[in-house]
C-alpha cells in the first residue's frame, strides 16, 4: 500500500509538473472553454444551453486521449516499465494509477468549468445533480479506458499521436460538443457514436438537464460502462512491459474490440 501511495503521489504531481500534462489537464480545456464562451455567444446564442456538459466532455477527452497515453509509451520506450516489473509492481497498478490521477485533474478542471460557466456565460446548471455526477464518472471511466488502451498498444510516440488523433478528432467533430447531434446526417451521428463522447453528451442532456435525446439516455450510461470495462480488460490483456512487446498475449489489433459496445449501441439505439 505504501508503494501504491508513493506511485500515485508521483503520478498526481506529474500532472502539474510535466508541461505537456499541465497543458492537457488544465490550460487547454480551460482556455478552450473561455474561447468557446466568447465566440459562441455571437455564432450560436443557444450554445450556452449545452456549454457545461460540452466543456466537461472536452476536458475529459483532452486529458485522457491526448494526455494519458504519452507517459506510458515513453516509459515503455525508456524501459522504465521493465524496472517496475523487476521490482514486482503489478500490471493493475500501472494501468490504474495514471488513470485515477488523471481523473482527479479532470474533476478539478470540470469543477472550474461548472462553477464559472453560469457566472461568465449564463450557462444553465444541471437540474439533476446526482445524474450529472453519475454520467460524469461513468464517462471518465470509459474515456480513460480508451486512453489507457492507446498507451498500451502504441509501439512508439509517433504511433501514439496517430491513435490519439483517430480517437480525438471524431469525438470533437461528431460528439455533439460543437453542435447538437440531431442536426448532423444520420450516418455521421452513427459514426460519432462509435466513441464515448456522443453517448456522454446525450446522457448528460437527457438525465442531468431533462432534455429530449435521440434515445433513452440511461442506455447511454450502460454503453459507456460496458465500453470502459471492455477497454480496461483489453488493456490488461494486451499490456507489454517494453517497446519490444515482450509478454503481450495478443495482437494490438484486438484493441478494436473495445469499439464493439459502442458499435452495437449505435446499430440498435441510434
Amino acid at each position: 500500500m505504501k508503494a501504491f501511495a508513493s506511485h500515485f503521489g508521483y503520478e498526481l504531481s506529474l500532472g502539474v509538473r510535466n508541461r505537456t500534462l499541465l497543458i492537457m489537464n488544465y490550460l487547454m480545456p480551460l482556455g478552450f472553454f473561455a474561447l468557446m464562451g466568447v465566440m459562441m455567444a455571437d455564432i450560436n446564442p443557444d450554445y450556452g444551453l449545452q456549454m457545461v456538459p460540452a466543456m466537461v466532455v472536452f476536458a475529459a477527452l483532452t486529458s485522457t486521449i491526448m494526455g494519458l497515453p504519452g507517459p506510458m509509451v515513453e516509459a515503455k520506450e525508456g524501459e522504465i516499465l521493465r524496472s517496475y516489473r523487476i521490482n514486482g509492481v503489478p500490471v493493475g497498478s500501472l494501468l490504474a494509477i495514471p488513470a485515477i490521477s488523471t481523473a482527479l485533474h479532470i474533476t478539478l478542471a470540470a469543477a472550474i468549468v461548472t462553477a464559472t460557466a453560469p457566472l461568465f456565460f449564463d450557462a444553465p446548471l444541471p437540474t439533476e445533480w446526482p445524474a450529472f455526477f453519475l454520467v460524469f464518472f461513468v464517462f471518465l471511466f470509459a474515456v480513460s479506458g480508451v486512453g489507457t488502451l492507446i498507451g498500451v498498444i502504441a509501439a512508439n510516440s509517433r504511433v501514439t499521436v496517430l491513435w490519439q488523433q483517430l480517437a480525438y478528432l471524431p469525438s470533437m467533430m461528431l460528439g455533439g460538443l460543437m453542435m447538437p447531434g440531431d442536426i448532423l446526417p444520420e450516418v455521421l451521428v452513427r459514426v460519432g457514436h462509435l466513441l464515448p463522447a456522443s453517448w456522454a453528451m446525450q446522457s448528460f442532456l437527457g438525465l442531468a438537464y431533462g432534455r429530449e435525446t435521440l434515445y433513452e439516455p440511461l442506455w447511454g450510461v450502460g454503453v459507456l460502462l460496458v465500453g470502459g470495462i471492455a477497454a480496461y480488460a483489453l488493456a490488461a490483456w494486451l499490456f507489454a512491459w517494453d517497446s519490444k512487446n515482450s509478454g503481450r498475449r495478443g495482437h494490438p489489433a484486438l484493441a478494436l474490440l473495445a469499439l464493439l459496445p459502442y458499435l452495437l449501441g449505435a446499430l440498435i439505439l441510434v
